[in-house]
């Protein structure tokens, strides 16, 4: 049996629990996906449609489906964190990586879209790391 893992959005209304029991795990740098995280790419995890619990908030997701294209996002309505959502074929329920309280122990499998990575992004792999703000 896998462990549980618990998630949830940035501001605490929605909560959720979800085995640790993931299919897939990609960084997607696709356009749609940068656009929707805000960030260089999207880090979804793919698990059963039905490996989850939502504890709390609930009500308080919205979801956002693009009219034309397959994808989608849920997030919170309060301070719009990224949460999991069904797949518009329902096959996968996909977990924002970012959105757990602890690491998955699936690793990554892939980058993909790889050529719509931005520059900046890239070239930002090789800048200077630090603990918190630069001094």
């Amino acid at each position: 049996m896998s462990k549980h893992i618990t998630g949830g959005c940035c501001c605490g209304d929605v909560t959720f629990k979800v085995e640790d029991d993931f299919k897939m795990f990609f960084f997607c740098h696709c356009e749609q996906c940068r656009k929707l995280t805000g960030s260089a790419h999207a880090s979804n995890l793919f698990t059963a449609p039905n490996n989850i619990e939502w504890t709390k908030g609930q009500e308080k997701t919205k979801r956002y489906e693009h009219p034309t294209r397959a994808f989608a996002r849920v997030f919170c309505t309060n301070c719009g964190s990224g949460l999991p959502f069904l797949t518009q074929n329902g096959k996968f329920l996909i977990v924002p990586a970012g959105s757990l309280d602890e690491e998955p122990t699936k690793s990554p499998d892939a980058q993909i879209f790889c050529d719509e990575q931005t520059h900046w992004h890239q070239s930002g792999l090789a800048a200077n790391k630090v603990a918190g703000f630069p001094k």
